[in-house]
């Protein structure tokens, strides 16, 4: 009988999502017994018995702390494994999400009326929940065992693919993942890989899933794969080996869609399916986007008439700017910003990419750019509906009609509403070359495809916090 990698101990053998789910579920166990350690602290202060009398009026904090928790540790990639399995790096990110915790609470606590939150109970919170998460992070490794939940590898094909999952498993699947080789053709066996050899070829496969208990076979390029590779696949597929192709994986541990590296896969990995009829996203979606578009245009109206002043002070010429940008499904609308140039930039250039430190922009626009006032008039984009509050930057039609003839679905980006801010925006530079677009994309397909109101709460999360740091987007 042969060996299935499934029996036994190799059952402890945790997909990256998996993982992270197990994090999230220490963290919101961690977050409740803060809430309760509080809520007693609370009452001891109070000289109030701590009973059901005074925990049930109060309940609703077990609830409201773990999802603002996971809100604000999502937003600082608090559940990335690269992060997880480094004990310092995640000391200090809990450090940072117990500050932004506070100060969230404590600006709060200042608007709203007196005696309607109270005061100290966010700091019992705070310091509970910074010392019970952090136990639970030194303990997860032991207690899970890093190494014994490795995921044990096999990269099935030879190429620039192959190059880049084997780099991205280095880099963000931490310890989860125990590369073993890679199975390619006869002439290749020897060579190595970012440091990982050819060990056989496909009729050595099965070999080495059992001699090794493989777990895993990433495959980059199956349909170019001669018989023994595809037989010997086809054998561990039915010992339970997972099979994950190349883009779906390099997917989830980057947050990109690896359009490059698609070729035949494309129908699993792009964003082809849609909305349902009866998905409650859309709707939801632009409740958000209304309702933060009302309030951030009390901030654009308060702001107006100094900016307004600002950019007339700084240089000649009108105070808005208005461009065509192309839209959901294609459609063209013209997009309003302050401006932030000097009057007629384009003049003798035509469309082009703005750079980083573009000698066209003034001093009062480098500093609307870094703080993103500059788009505070696209409030009004979002309330016509031509825009959402979070989805990928709109183009210029000049620009979609250059790159769609150099970058592989490009278009596809068009599928949805354009954002004042997005997934693109958040995790990536500023960027004004093709190379850029190509990653931004990337980016922007990931948010296509994994849309959700939590996806674009920690988006919008995100982009508070680089305004904040003014890391502009």
């Amino acid at each position: 009988m042969l060996f299935s990698p499934f029996s036994k101990r190799s059952r402890l053998q945790l997909r990256i999502s998996e993982r992270r789910l197990l994090l999230m579920a220490g963290d919101v166990l961690a977050v409740v017994i803060s809430t309760f350690i509080a809520l007693y602290m609370w009452s001891r202060a109070a000289k109030t018995p701590f009973t059901l009398d005074f925990i049930l009026p109060r309940s609703y904090w077990f609830m409201v702390l773990p999802i603002f928790w996971l809100v604000l540790a999502s937003a600082n990639d608090f559940y990335q494994l690269r992060l997880a399995a480094n004990r310092w790096q995640s000391f200090q990110r809990l450090t940072l999400i117990t500050a932004q915790m506070l100060l969230v609470y404590m600006m709060v606590f200042f608007l709203s009326p007196r005696d309607e939150l109270p005061r100290l109970f966010i700091f019992y919170y705070g310091i509970s929940a910074f010392i019970t998460v952090a136990l639970w992070r030194l303990l997860n490794p032991a207690l899970i065992g890093w190494a014994s939940t490795a995921r044990r590898v096999l990269i099935i094909g030879m190429n620039s693919s192959a190059q880049k999952i084997i780099e991205a498993l280095q880099t963000f699947g931490a310890q989860g993942y125990d590369i073993r080789g890679i199975i390619s053709q006869s002439d290749d066996v020897g060579k190595m890989i970012a440091g990982v050899p050819v060990i056989g070829t496909g009729a050595d496969l099965m070999n080495f899933v059992l001699r090794d208990r493989i777990t895993e076979l990433v495959i980059t390029d199956i349909a170019n794969a001669d018989a023994d590779i595809f037989r010997g696949v086809m054998q561990a597929y039915e010992q339970g080996v997972v099979l994950s192709p190349m883009p779906l994986l390099y997917s989830r541990l980057t947050g990109r869609v690896p359009v490059q590296d698609v070729q035949n896969q494309w129908a699993i990995v792009l964003p082809i399916e849609g909305q349902s009829l009866f998905s409650p996203y859309p709707a939801l979606q632009r409740v958000m986007d209304v309702l933060l578009a009302l309030i951030g245009m009390v901030v654009f109206i308060i702001l107006l008439p100094f900016l307004a002043l600002a950019i007339k002070l700084d240089s000649p010429g009108d105070i808005f700017y208005t461009q065509i940008r192309t839209g959901l499904r294609g459609k063209n609308f013209r997009i309003i910003k302050f401006r932030t140039m000097i009057q007629n930039a384009e003049q003798h250039t035509g469309a082009v990419f703005s750079t980083a430190n573009d000698k066209r922009v003034t001093r009062v626009g480098k500093i609307m750019r870094k703080t993103r006032l500059d788009e505070l008039p696209q409030l009004i984009n979002v309330l016509k509906g031509d825009m959402s509050i979070v989805g990928p930057r709109p183009e210029r039609p000049e620009h979609i009609a250059r790159l769609t003839e150099t970058i592989p679905f490009y278009r596809t980006r068009l599928v949805v509403r354009p954002g004042l801010t997005g997934w693109a925006q958040v995790k990536y530079h500023y960027g004004s070359t093709d190379e850029d677009a190509l990653v931004k994309l990337e980016y922007d397909l990931y948010y296509i495809r994994n849309q959700s109101l939590l996806l674009d709460l920690n988006i919008i999360i995100r982009t508070v916090y680089k305004v904040v740091r003014m890391g502009g987007l």
